[in-house]
């Protein structure tokens, strides 16, 4: 089955003052992906500034509640349109629905310092690492992934030999499979559903055992500083702290040649799905 195309599965039709759009099942964990539906609402909210020169800068998005596959009404509202930048609220929801907010901030290149202050994670390039998503991998369960490579750029796969608990952290290599380019570069909207993969690194800091969970974003904030025309991602994702059910992490984005693209902070609701929730301390870890 050929791989979805995010940016054809994310753009809605216009309706009056509101987008309409039917979400499949093309992009599901067990339910759409977070990352997916706040790139549909961004693009909407894109649509609605109407200046391809205002692109992303930041995002955060709040799921009221679980999006279901199915028809939605999108409705973006320019609440300021400065100069050299526009933030918008979109409201993304099912009928009956309080479905999903996204408040964001569109802005324009304009002359600053260019200061490099982070250096990329030591990790092989994604040609020289395992791939995630081979063998009937347990990712590939998922929808979501039928439309990506992946690649383990550090570590052990949790269903490899020798795999143990480690750090609270998942470095992993993403590519679409349909690129997802604007104007020669990767289109930053392409960014929300890689870097709502967080949970990855709860899953490395647990190590084996038969505790399986599902974790649903509760938000999912991004932040966009840097462009680039490469087509690997690298998502180098903390986990923060997971206790009562909750769980926060933070992303670090990088491309193939250690550009710093930008960072994504997730709060998660853990679900369990069998086992029991166990008690981990992996702090004492090196990162």
């Amino acid at each position: 089955m050929p791989a979805a195309d995010l940016r054809a599965d994310t753009t809605a039709i216009a309706s009056g003052a509101d987008y309409r759009l039917d979400v499949g099942r093309a992009w599901d964990f067990r339910l759409p992906s977070g990352g997916v539906i706040m790139t549909a609402a961004l693009r909407a909210a894109a649509a609605a500034i109407a200046d391809p020169a205002m692109r992303l800068l930041s995002a955060t998005a709040i799921f009221c509640e679980p999006i279901h596959p199915g028809p939605v009404v999108i409705t973006p509202t320019v609440l300021r349109r400065g100069a050299s930048a526009i933030q918008t609220r979109t409201w993304l929801r099912a009928e009956g629905s309080s479905g999903c907010e996204v408040i964001a901030t569109f802005a324009r290149d304009r002359s600053g310092p260019d200061v490099v202050a982070r250096r990329a994670p030591d990790v092989p390039p994604p040609e020289a690492c395992a791939d995630l998503l081979a063998g009937g991998a347990p990712m590939t369960r998922a929808r979501f992934f039928d439309n990506l490579e992946c690649r383990l750029a550090r570590g052990v796969a949790p269903w490899g030999e020798g795999y143990a608990a480690g750090p609270a952290r998942a470095l992993r290599w993403f590519r679409y499979q349909h690129p997802q380019r604007e104007a020669g570069t990767l289109d930053r909207l392409a960014l929300p559903p890689i870097a709502d993969t967080m949970p990855g690194a709860l899953t490395h800091a647990i190590g084996p055992s038969d505790y399986r969970f599902y974790a649903p974003s509760v938000d999912l904030t991004l932040h966009v500083v840097d462009d680039t025309d490469r087509e690997w991602i690298l998502i180098d994702a903390f986990l923060g702290r997971a206790v009562n059910g909750w769980a926060t992490g933070r992303a670090e984005i990088w491309d193939d040649r250690g550009k710093y693209l930008g960072a994504a902070t997730q709060t998660m609701y853990l679900r369990t799905v069998t086992g029991d929730p166990p008690i981990v301390d992996a702090s004492g870890h090196d990162r």
